[in-house]
């Protein structure tokens, strides 16, 4: 299955990485533009090689990642490394902190059609490419895609747990509320059972889509150009933090659907006639109330429209008219219900490919500014969902297929900056891929 490897890390020098809460950055789509503009001002944070502007922006990442080397801004370790990082945080409303436990490390950029790691989302052409010609210009991997295995003994975390006691860098507290810690395991023992495990499993593509196709456009386009290539060098491999499927702590948080308008300018009244032959509609007395009434309930959605809170529940007899062409487990998901009952029947937006590019619909997060967006008449409506589970997109991935936009949002988000890795020419693959018997 998955080979992993370790990776000779370039991190920020030792001056700077005690106060690397300025250098780190957040995935480019959860942050607002004015937290971007903000990390932009930094002249040293690392978005400007994960995410660099200008009209040559692939071009900038390289002059400033060869001005960082040059300076010493940026400095490589001296050995090879499975960089273990944890995540403390809190849920909103709650006082327990979590502890999302994984590693960072080098993984083979299989193909989808190998079925070694699988995906769950669709991606934009446009935003494969860009990451793809960042990647061949600059040959510096800049930010860890999340990546899930499945071990139910926890073998691994007992590495983790004893090198976590002596961590290389942590922050105080990143812009979602999470303290970052990052350390490294350069035993070569050990790094082989983290080989072994990984060599026995699939792993599912949890964040990072488009990164980590871009990798796999930039393989195949290495390869085409050396077809003696001996599938060992550098260039093979993508920077993934992985973790454990089978933890409590990893968390899947809903995302919303908020109608920006109503297709034909339809009236609250005709909206809900629309839903009526579909949904069962119950009006309800609190707003703030829905999340806590649908929880569990498979099919059931909260509806914010004109001011006015409502229960909707799926008709059970109606599912079958679900006609999309894709497998049953992504047929039994709320959001396909959503989608197809909502989207295509009540309003009209034939087909998940019109949908996605549909203006009207935005994904909010935030279960409050849905209601406040609503009440403000920038929207029209809010459609309140649950989260999907970890069963249900192991499921979907096993199934091939993939699941309806903004499907899923793992919580907390990886950090871009507390780590790079180099796929360049010269760089060395530090061990040979991990076979039975070693």
């Amino acid at each position: 299955m998955a080979e992993i490897q370790p990776v000779r890390a370039w991190r920020y020098n030792p001056e700077l990485n005690q106060q690397i809460d300025r250098y780190v950055s957040p995935l480019f789509d959860v942050v607002s533009a004015k937290q971007r503009e903000q990390l932009y001002q930094n002249p040293l944070n690392s978005i400007h090689l994960s995410v660099p502007r200008g009209d040559d922006a692939a071009g900038e990442a390289l002059r400033r990642l060869t001005e960082w080397e040059q300076t010493g801004v940026l400095e490589q370790d001296a050995l090879a490394g499975i960089y273990v990082y944890y995540q403390y945080f809190r849920l909103p409303g709650s006082h327990h902190e979590y502890c999302r436990k994984g590693f960072m490390c080098h993984i083979r950029a299989y193909d989808w059609q190998e079925r070694v790691v699988l995906r769950h989302e669709n991606t934009l052409p446009t935003a494969v490419n860009d990451r793809a010609e960042l990647l061949a210009r600059t040959q510096f991997q800049t930010s860890a895609t999340h990546g899930l295995y499945r071990d139910e003994d926890f073998e691994l975390e007992r590495y983790c747990d004893e090198a976590i006691q002596d961590p290389l860098c942590q922050t105080e507290e990143d812009y979602q509320g999470a303290r970052d810690v990052l350390a490294v395991i350069q035993d070569a023992a050990v790094i082989q059972r983290f080989q072994a495990v990984l060599s026995q499993r699939q792993v599912i593509l949890a964040d990072g889509h488009h990164r980590y196709e871009g990798s796999l456009a930039y393989r195949q386009a290495r390869l085409a150009a050396n077809p003696q290539a001996t599938g060992h060098e550098a260039w093979n491999y993508h920077l993934m933090y992985l973790t454990n499927a089978a933890a409590d702590d990893l968390r899947i948080l809903p995302t919303h659907r908020l109608l920006l308008e109503l297709p034909g300018n339809l009236t609250d009244a005709e909206l809900l006639a629309r839903l009526e032959p579909y949904f069962t509609i119950r009006p309800l007395d609190d707003a703030f109330s829905m999340p806590e009434i649908i929880a569990g309930k498979p099919w059931a959605f909260g509806l914010y429209l004109g001011g006015q809170p409502y229960k909707l529940r799926l008709r059970p007899e109606v599912h079958e008219q679900l006609a999309w062409n894709t497998t049953p487990e992504v047929k039994a998901l709320d959001l396909t219900v959503l989608h197809y009952f909502v989207l295509e029947r009540a309003l009209g937006i034939v087909g998940p490919d019109a949908q996605r590019q549909w203006t009207g619909i935005t994904y909010v997060r935030n279960f409050p500014e849905c209601l406040q967006r609503v009440d403000s008449g920038e929207a029209r409506a809010a459609f309140i969902t649950n989260e999907v589970t970890m069963d249900e997109v192991e499921r979907v991935c096993q199934s091939g297929a993939v699941m309806p936009p903004k499907s899923t949002f793992f919580y907390p988000k990886t950090l871009g900056g507390l780590l790079f890795t180099s796929i360049r020419d010269d760089e060395p693959v530090p061990y040979a891929p991990f076979t039975a018997g070693l």
